[in-house]
């Protein structure tokens, strides 16, 4: 029997000084390598398959475990730790997420404000989900990059303690900031 995840409450944009929040919601896939736009357009099927309406990070975090070998390397248990993370991610269609069905994943990652979380939503992304992309452009353009990379936007989903992916590694037995932590060491070594 799988017992039921415990939900960590939100807090609001003001408590969040780690994340920024002039992050906006337009994906442009231009801004992206052709790896992370491949990831982006599974996770868009993903979404579309599991009858969701929009793209959240544990979609995100799905396709970057099966679509990019760079991401791969990161998880520091190798292939049996993996395994698990996608073990529970398809857990979601068949009940480990279906409570998340219907809902907006929104970890206060974007300012709160309706027009920003309505312009996520319109653009088929759940508000966590864009800003964790525009996380991914501004690591790119501090190592002087113009396009952001899978392991960019896995260090971003991997340091925001209340987004679904975040949940999600936790339930796997991946300790998130150790995570973003080896992506920063990895990202030194490039």
């Amino acid at each position: 029997m799988h017992s039921p995840v415990p939900r960590v409450p939100q807090q609001p944009a003001s408590h969040r000084p780690d994340l920024l929040a002039s992050r906006r919601p337009e994906i442009q896939l231009g801004r992206l390598t052709a790896e992370l736009a491949t990831v982006v357009a599974s996770a868009r099927r993903r979404a579309l398959r599991d009858g969701d309406r929009q793209i959240d990070t544990a979609h995100l975090l799905h396709s970057l475990i099966e679509s990019d070998p760079e991401v791969g390397a990161a998880f520091e248990g190798g292939p049996p730790q993996l395994a698990r993370v996608l073990g529970y991610l398809v857990q979601r269609s068949i009940g480990y997420g279906l409570r998340w069905r219907g809902s907006v994943e929104d970890s206060g990652a974007l300012e709160v404000v309706r027009d920003t979380a309505a312009a996520a939503a319109a653009a088929g992304w759940s508000p966590t989900a864009a800003a964790a992309m525009g996380g991914a452009w501004e690591r790119a353009a501090l190592r002087g990059d113009q396009r952001a990379r899978g392991l960019d936007l896995l260090a971003v989903i991997a340091a925001d303690p209340e987004s679904r992916a975040v949940e999600v590694l936790g339930r796997a037995g991946v300790d998130p900031r150790a995570l973003a932590d080896r992506i920063g060491e990895l990202s030194q070594q490039v």
